[in-house]
């Protein structure tokens, strides 16, 4: 080892650090691509819904040490968007309008005198 150090003109210690810091790069890239397939799953569970706080308080659950951060940032470089569905809301007719309405012609009396005098429709 001290002669290749010596033939390259690195110190040893240069080397060493090199070796080492490629050794944590390689754990860390693991760890990311692990936490990624797990940020998917449970997003794509979810059906899509899921942003990066939820996801974050679930895999605290599961024992990962995570932040929302690193989890968001995740999420933005592999395109994980979550698309938030609107609570249904019950819409009701406005009958305090200013419009006219329609006169009630019929007044009950559904039987035709001839074909294709009376139209009746149903709304419900």
């Amino acid at each position: 080892m001290e002669k290749m150090c010596e033939v390259l003109a690195v110190s040893r210690s240069g080397y060493y650090k090199w070796v080492t810091e490629k050794a944590n790069e390689n754990s860390y890239k693991k760890r990311r691509a692990l936490l990624l397939a797990r940020i998917t799953w449970l997003f794509t569970d979810a059906k899509k819904r899921y942003g990066s706080p939820k996801i974050t308080r679930l895999l605290r659950r599961e024992g990962w040490t995570v932040s929302e951060r690193l989890v968001s940032n995740l999420m933005r470089e592999n395109g994980l968007r979550s698309c938030v569905s609107k609570k249904f809301r019950v819409t009701t007719t406005d009958s305090n309008h200013t419009h006219p309405v329609a006169p009630n012609v019929l007044n009950q009396v559904f039987t035709a005198s001839a074909p294709n005098r009376v139209w009746v429709t149903d709304i419900t």
